[in-house]
């Protein structure tokens, strides 16, 4: 069914003297946003022109249409007045009624550049309380959730940790063998070119074990595992909070902590020991032949050599480090991906977040490590 002519009448300004000789402007047609549309720069300057008589009598009564954008438009070619001269129907004075009070109101007081600043530190706390809140309550039901699987072994979510040790152990060796493979060959490259200024060349092989096993081999696996892993753990949750499966798991009782984060800190905390010794390995494969390509150092002596250079003590810290980041990564993960919001905005700042901040955990953590084991393993 069409809508009646009345609606597609085009807005226009009608100009005829009033009584007392006084020039009257009559306001036809429909001035909604449909009808204005195609005639909008026009009106402008109609509306401009029409304004520079301020005796004029405005009449609103004749108009077939009106909505808010036709209002304002109306509204503005007066100037603002406080009190326009214009008759009005009943059923138009809200509109106007709304815009004179909007443009009475005062204007919010400025806000400076130092109040700004004070409020940073608030805005950041809270930020940080709410953070920590949330993480040790995520901590304390993991605890529980470890209890109950201890008691009742058979009921523990072994399918879920298996899948997620391949994915974040077994999926993730290719990449760390890539990468430790290159860090050893410029590690021994480099070294090599200093060590034989001084006749000192047989001394990479303790420069190579020791910085590897002890520093360089954990510190990268756990960055690739954070970067990797990591942003997988807080997309997959982020995900499922968009989708509203999270809710559908509360609703039907399934406790989401024993189901999606306890598989995952359990598979990482045994999964990424297991990557470091992996790219430790790698990594010194590919000192080895670096150092036999610039020093001429034979494979046999470099792997008899490796023993001897590196005390234990540096392995057994690797792996220490290595659940220490591996439980630190998925917690940090699984808290994020829990905090997201239903929205995809929130799921790519959540992640974004979730890698940040266990990469820079892992570094602060390591940092605690090489101070308060600064006298273990390096004692030749």
């Amino acid at each position: 069914m069409n809508a009646p002519q009345t609606s597609l009448d085009p807005p226009r300004l009608v100009y005829h003297t009033a009584e007392g000789g006084a020039r009257a402007i009559e306001v036809r047609g429909s001035w909604s946003l449909q009808a204005l549309q195609p005639r909008l720069a026009e009106l402008h300057t109609e509306l401009a022109r029409a304004s520079a008589d301020a005796t004029a009598i405005w009449d609103l009564r004749p108009v077939a249409h009106l909505d808010h954008a036709g209002a304002a438009l109306l509204w503005h070619a007066w100037g603002r007045p406080g009190t326009p001269r214009a008759a009005l129907r009943s059923e138009h004075e809200s509109f106007f009624r709304r815009l004179a009070a909007a443009a009475e109101a005062p204007p919010p007081p400025p806000i400076r550049r130092w109040q700004r600043l004070a409020w940073l530190p608030a805005v950041w706390g809270l930020r940080l309380y709410a953070h920590a809140r949330d993480l040790v309550l995520l901590v304390g039901a993991l605890v529980l959730d470890g209890i109950r699987m201890l008691a009742r072994p058979s009921r523990a979510p072994w399918r879920e940790i298996s899948a997620n040790l391949y994915r974040t152990g077994a999926q993730a060796l290719g990449i760390t063998a890539l990468v430790g493979f290159l860090i050893g060959v410029v590690l021994s490259y480099l070294s090599s070119n200093q060590l034989k200024n001084f006749g000192a060349d047989v001394y990479i092989v303790n420069i190579l074990g020791v910085s590897v096993v002890r520093e360089l081999g954990p510190v990268l696996a756990a960055i690739l595992v954070a970067g990797r892993s990591g942003s997988s753990m807080t997309a997959q949750l982020g995900v499922m909070r968009v989708t509203q499966e999270l809710d559908a798991m509360s609703v039907m009782g399934i406790p989401q902590t024993s189901r999606l984060v306890l598989p995952k800190v359990i598979a990482l905390a045994f999964g990424l020991p297991l990557l470091i010794v992996w790219t430790n390995a790698v990594a010194l494969l590919g000192g080895m032949v670096a150092a036999h390509a610039e020093l001429g150092l034979s494979y046999r002596y470099f792997i008899e050599a490796l023993p001897g250079a590196i005390p234990i003590a540096n392995l057994y810290l690797g792996i220490g480090k290595g659940v220490v980041f591996g439980v630190l990564i998925a917690l940090l993960a699984c808290h994020y991906g829990l905090r997201i919001r239903p929205n995809t905005e929130s799921l790519g700042a959540g992640t974004t977040g979730s890698v940040v901040t266990a990469i820079t955990i892992v570094i602060l953590v390591d940092a605690v490590f090489a101070v308060a084991f600064r006298d273990v393993g390096l004692a030749f």
